[in-house]
């Protein structure tokens, strides 16, 4: 028995989370293990009512379960990141989940951008460094002149900045970004781990000839521990080349690690070329604690309760979160019935079809306890 906490969230996230829940109970069900489900009323219906984002009662409670699988966040009603900052990041922070883990792989019957591409060509995951860099928290905007103290507090180190900033226009902004030897440590380790399940291959990205402090240290930790994986081939790459070598080769990747930002646009990247925002899924991983699983796309609020959305992203980060809890055979059995489903042509009209998103995860349920 999994105890495993559900957040719908926003838009048509609390739709195409229960298409996913649906389909892990049959996977469940099929090799002999249970789910429980708790549902935690999180979002922006409940910010507009009550001000509450996420409550210290709930993340005291969520401690208790064994994964968090999450919807969508997002609302037009409300400012833009404050739901994505008072939720999302707040859990992915609360809960170190210091790995933001995705998969860039082509299923087969999808269409990809990319001419003369195919399934065996894109197939590698992203590492993304989940908890430093720019996404720390730490900026201003101001007019004038202002003193202004800092603080910023990780499981990993606590720091203080104080500036005194003068300026003659009208308005200026900052953003500072930190990374750590230790938060660039344990991603790396992550990456050349997994690395060595696969081709044992691993590309680091950085943008070290110019951002010279903060990621001279991300290459020089990255070349440190390089030297206890012999056996994996290593490179570096910049990050505007990384983003040109994913069009034009994919197949040269393999594992790819990469620090908070830049690891926010090239997944994009990525999640386009395996064939769109609706099939990319999403893990926020803590190894030894508590990991959260998504598809990476928004709340699509316009499509709310309509039942078109495409759940593909939704259940296959499902089967990442069983594969998390170790049913490995539940797991693949998930992401064979999702092309077993595309290849019988039960797809969503953004994937060409006219299924709907419940009919989707029925075809998908069925097909796995059919097996």
């Amino acid at each position: 028995m999994y105890k495993v906490a559900s957040i719908g969230g926003d838009g048509i996230g609390p739709e195409i989370l229960d298409t996913g829940k649906q389909v892990l109970d049959a996977a469940s069900e099929k090799f002999g293990f249970a789910i429980e489900w708790r549902d935690f009323d999180i979002g922006a219906e409940r910010y507009l009512k009550t001000g509450e984002l996420v409550t210290e009662d709930e993340f005291t409670e969520l401690k208790n379960y064994s994964a968090i699988y999450f919807g969508s966040i997002g609302d037009d009603r409300v400012k833009p990141g404050i739901l994505e900052k008072g939720i999302l990041l707040a859990l992915r922070f609360h809960f170190d989940q210091y790995i933001n883990l995705r998969p860039i792989k082509m299923l087969e019957g999808t269409w990809t951008p990319l001419a003369d591409k195919t399934p065996a060509d894109i197939d590698f995951t992203v590492v993304r460094e989940n908890s430093e860099d720019f996404y720390v928290g730490i900026g201003s905007r101001f007019t004038g002149r202002e003193s202004v103290e800092l603080e910023i507090t990780r499981q990993l180190y606590s720091i203080k900045f104080g500036l005194d900033v003068e300026s003659d226009s009208d308005e200026i902004a900052y953003q500072i970004g930190v990374v750590s030897r230790e938060g660039s440590e344990r991603v790396m380790r992550y990456a050349f781990d997994l690395a060595m399940q696969r081709n044992k291959q691993l590309t680091s990205v950085d943008k070290a000839n110019v951002l010279t402090d903060i990621y001279g240290l991300w290459r020089d930790v990255f070349t440190e521990v390089a030297a206890d994986y012999p056996e994996v081939k290593t490179e570096f790459n910049f990050v505007d080349a990384v983003t040109m070598w994913f069009v034009k080769n994919p197949e040269w990747f393999d594992v790819v690690v990469t620090p908070n930002m830049f690891g926010d646009i090239i997944t994009d990247l990525g999640a386009m070329i395996q064939g769109g925002l609706g099939l990319a899924p999403g893990g926020n991983i803590n190894p030894e604690g508590i990991s959260m699983f998504e598809p990476i796309h928004g709340s699509a609020p316009k499509y709310k309760g309509m039942n078109v959305a495409n759940p593909v992203a939704t259940i296959w980060a499902g089967s990442m979160l069983l594969d998390n809890l170790g049913e490995h055979e539940a797991a693949a059995a998930v992401l064979s019935s999702i092309e077993h489903s595309i290849a019988k042509g039960v797809t969503t009209k953004d994937m060409g079809g006219s299924a709907g998103t419940s009919d989707v995860g029925n075809w998908i349920a069925k097909d796995i306890l059919a097996r």
